[in-house]
């Protein structure tokens, strides 16, 4: 992972004390915006990341001046590592803004805590990536300017010489094809590890990095009907399947337990054969190599390659006064030409073909148009349920016990214990 995509997923893992503390809040209690009619506030989390504040800053800066305007944005931007934390005392507080920034998977726990209002837009948000566009029961409550995929990376000359397809979004690897291209990849001698999976990753890495793996043998953090159990999905036949074969890699001398810090770097400096990562990896993978550079889709494990949806979005909250502003706004700001320099800001995928058109890289035929292929093709919502930010931490734990060498049922029992103790006594998540 590179550094800012570590900053990126680093706060949704941190949002798991706001299942807790939402409740102490009382939900509801939030909604109490003393913001004046001719000027509301816009809070992200970016401070720390000066290239996506700068593109938020030019789209707030081009509606104020414009004349449609229903008020003046004013964007206050907080350290990542403070977001989650200011958004929970605010909301103890009854002092929210107008507009805030959300991790896309966190959208349903802060809706159900009736931070947000549903949106109401007079923007199509229909054409979006699917991925980009937060709902729960029913309705949408955040909107984002774009998403990231994960991929495999490689080098073409490796393949060449390990005698290995490149794989493709039409025929990806199958289990048994990766396993081959491992084992002929390692033969090669290059490399202490042929694959490096980012294993020294930590907070939402975890469950965006490996729960797809584990969606695509079949299992799932959490049973998706009704959302309020995960006994059966995250502990049963295919699940334990899934951890035995993760940490069957780690047993065949595929892949480090804990890789490096850096696995775009490592990858570079040719520390490993196969890169399992993202598109945010991708600019500077192709600098590096050029030509050489392979994009793969992720492997097929049994249900097709998977891969995370979802990353940062934008949603009004309960008590904010003058939310015909904010949703006008919000309908300003996915203009194509503004998600096209979001996108071009953060090496994103933007949400949208139009604006993918205005840059060369995602339009038709660019070098990263992969990436958005493979977001509508195998992009998995993490569960869209208020639970997830527990789910998260809980699998997470999961993860990193398994890589550890414990037994994988055992494991992911007491996960399940945990997971639906926890739903069951916030009264299943419901309104």
């Amino acid at each position: 992972m590179n550094k800012r995509f570590t900053r990126v997923l680093a706060t949704s893992i941190a949002a798991a004390a706001l299942v807790g503390s939402l409740g102490a809040c009382g939900k509801g209690s939030a909604s109490a915006s003393t913001e004046g009619s001719n000027e509301i506030t816009m809070w992200t989390h970016n401070a720390g990341n000066p290239d996506e504040l700068k593109a938020i800053q030019g789209i707030v800066d081009s509606y104020n001046k414009s004349s449609g305007a229903k008020a003046n944005i004013k964007v206050q931007a907080f350290p990542q590592e403070s977001y989650n934390d200011s958004v929970v005392s605010a909301a103890a507080a009854g002092k929210l803004p107008c507009i805030v920034d959300i991790d896309g998977p966190n959208v349903p726990n802060w809706a159900w805590a009736q931070y947000l209002t549903p949106l109401k837009l007079s923007a199509d948000i229909s054409k979006n990536l699917p991925s980009t566009v937060a709902k729960w029961e029913g309705q949408t409550y955040a909107v984002g300017y774009y998403d990231v995929a994960l991929a495999m990376l490689a080098r073409a000359s490796d393949l060449k010489a390990a005698g290995v397809r490149a794989a493709t979004i039409d025929k990806p690897w199958t289990k048994e094809e990766f396993q081959d291209a491992l084992t002929k990849l390692k033969a090669l001698g290059k490399w202490q590890y042929p694959l490096d999976m980012g294993t020294a990753g930590a907070g939402e890495w975890l469950p965006y990095g490996y729960s797809p793996l584990l969606q695509s043998f079949g299992g799932d953090l959490v049973n998706r009907d009704g959302f309020q159990s995960a006994d059966g999905a995250l502990n049963g036949d295919k699940a334990v399947e899934w951890a035995n074969w993760f940490r069957g890699l780690v047993d065949q001398g595929f892949m480090a337990k804990k890789s490096g810090k850096d696995s775009t770097q490592d990858f570079l400096n040719n520390k490993s054969g196969l890169l399992y990562t993202g598109s945010w990896a991708a600019d500077k993978a192709r600098t590096a190599l050029g030509k050489d550079l392979v994009v793969m889709p992720t492997v097929d494990l049994g249900n097709g390659p998977k891969i995370g949806g979802a990353s940062w979005q934008w949603g009004v909250t309960s008590g904010c006064k003058n939310a015909d502003a904010a949703m006008d706004y919000l309908s300003y700001s996915l203009k194509p030409e503004n998600l096209a320099a979001v996108a071009k800001a953060t090496g994103t995928i933007p949400a949208t073909d139009e604006a993918a058109a205005l840059l060369p890289a995602f339009a038709e035929g660019g070098a990263n148009r992969v990436f958005m292929e493979f977001s509508r093709k195998f992009a998995v919502m993490r569960p869209e349920t208020p639970a997830y930010p527990f789910i998260a931490t809980e699998y997470g734990k999961a993860v990193q016990d398994i890589l550890a060498g414990a037994d994988s049922k055992t494991v992911l029992d007491k996960a399940v214990k945990a997971i639906d103790a926890n739903i069951k006594s916030n009264g299943g998540y419901k309104r």
